[in-house]
């Protein structure tokens, strides 16, 4: 996963203010008790931050893959 996939699924889950906010005071403990900015700045795979956030805030096993989108 690129981070610019991360920054899309969060955004998609979470609105892109909101992801802001989350990337930036949520600690979590899957990646070390850093938060998601932290972890990624200290070179933590993007999907393993996503997967981390994912688990905090209950974010169903389906949606995890993020949105369909349609090719053009």
């Amino acid at each position: 996963m690129r981070i610019s996939d991360f920054w899309r699924l969060m955004d998609d889950e979470f609105g892109a203010g909101y992801s802001r906010v989350l990337s930036s005071s949520l600690v979590l403990a899957g990646v070390g008790s850093r938060t998601a900015d932290q972890a990624l700045s200290a070179g933590v795979p993007p999907r393993q931050v996503w997967l981390a956030l994912c688990e905090v805030q209950d974010v169903p096993p389906e949606r995890r893959l993020g949105r369909d989108v349609k090719p053009r």
